[in-house]
């Protein structure tokens, strides 16, 4: 099968119409047609429904796009193998994550180890990072908390223990750590359902049989601190994520029971691509816990 012919069909799957795929290839429209009609002709089908202007892909097609983008993302990984010549002197490596945290100190630690590289960030909830990883969107996914998922390769990245923030005015203001039995009562914000955080804390204060007053729902985790800023209740936060200020000021829970983690995933089949690999190897510690 030519690769040619399907660069040009997942071009146009991509792009959502030929002209916009022609570009994004450098080709001209009828070049791009005609691969496409002769990808077509050879199988005795149809790969788009044409509509006028508008095309959509058809059973046949939707079945082939995941087939395409992974035959791309090994063309891909073949090219760089072959440019390189055993140097990552150039490439492209993107990433899904949920948030900066986290992955911004990986990139730092990563370009200055492989400046060449071009790294992008691509930025959505739990259930898009995963969906973009396994659709070839993205190449490396880091997320708090396991996600079980078939065909993936996850490695343990960090662990960091979940503390309290408050208005400096507020009573637990000034000390060190608190109990978690103190939360009985207090106001507490709380974050969206999906939350690894708030997930976390639940769980503690349901085996504690504590029952905090919760204030409100927070979205986001900027909104969290300014509610907080503003004295509307307790924030809770992983340690890593917490950004001073002096008006606010952290509380420990006593003894650090609560706690995220960090993964990093890839998918399976691509776990030895050099240039996967290259980024597991600077930014993991020695010893990481790879399933």
């Amino acid at each position: 099968m030519s690769t040619a012919r399907m660069r040009a069909f997942l071009a146009v799957a991509r792009h959502g119409s030929f002209s916009a795929g022609a570009r994004a290839l450098g080709l001209s429209q009828p070049t791009l047609t005609t691969q496409v009609q002769s990808l077509e002709r050879q199988y005795n089908l149809e790969l788009f429904h044409r509509r006028g202007r508008r095309i959509e892909l058809s059973d046949v097609g939707r079945q082939l796009l995941p087939i395409a983008q992974a035959m791309a993302a090994l063309d891909l990984d073949a090219h760089n193998l072959l440019r390189d010549s055993g140097q990552l002197d150039s490439g492209q490596l993107k990433l899904g994550a949920v948030g900066p945290f986290h992955v911004i100190e990986m990139v730092d630690s990563y370009l200055k180890c492989h400046p060449r590289i071009d790294v992008s960030i691509r930025v959505g909830n739990s259930a898009q990072v995963l969906a973009d990883l396994e659709s070839y969107v993205t190449d490396i996914a880091v997320l708090a908390g396991r996600h079980e998922h078939p065909g993936l390769c996850t490695v343990h990245y960090a662990r960091h223990p979940i503390i309290l923030f408050a208005h400096h005015e507020h009573p637990f203001a000034g000390r060190g750590s608190v109990r978690l039995q103190e939360l009985e009562g207090q106001r507490l914000l709380q974050r969206e359902p999906g939350s690894t955080t708030r997930l976390v804390l639940e769980q503690a204060l349901l085996a504690a049989e504590v029952a905090p007053r919760i204030a409100m729902e927070v979205g986001s985790r900027e909104a969290l601190r300014e509610a907080v800023l503003r004295g509307m209740g307790l924030g809770v936060v992983s340690e890593a994520e917490f950004i001073a200020d002096p008006r606010i000021c952290t509380i420990r829970i006593e003894g650090d029971p609560l706690y995220t983690e960090t993964y990093l995933y890839c998918l399976a089949e691509r776990r030895s691509s050099r240039l996967i690999s290259s980024f597991f190897d600077v930014v993991l510690p020695q010893g990481a816990r790879r399933t």
